[in-house]
């Protein structure tokens, strides 16, 4: 699911709304596993360059989409919710506590 899609699932029509604040941890923990994981690749790989780095990139993904999809089979559960975090946006939030 591309970052996108990933709004729109979780219905966050303002572009504003950072995806991260609406993730709960799995959604982080897997998020946080495919970028470490493109990292360790692209710096062990030397990869320069656009299509290297796409190469990496989907390697990463796969990685950490690989594990959430197994630890949805264990556990029987959904990682990926339409459920939100935050349950109003963080500036609505400073301007109720003035």
């Amino acid at each position: 699911m591309t970052p996108s899609e990933y709004k729109s699932f979780k219905a966050l029509n303002n572009p504003k709304e950072n995806l991260r604040d609406h993730m709960n941890d799995l959604e982080l923990i897997f998020t946080m596993l495919g970028e470490a994981s493109t990292t360790k690749i692209t710096r062990g790989k030397n990869a320069q360059g656009f299509v290297e780095n796409k190469d990496a990139a989907g390697k990463g993904g796969k990685i950490a989409g690989d594990a959430r999809r197994k630890l949805e089979i264990e556990s029987g559960e959904h990682v990926i919710s339409g459920e939100n975090y935050l349950s109003k946006p963080e500036k609505r939030k400073r301007l109720a506590k003035k």
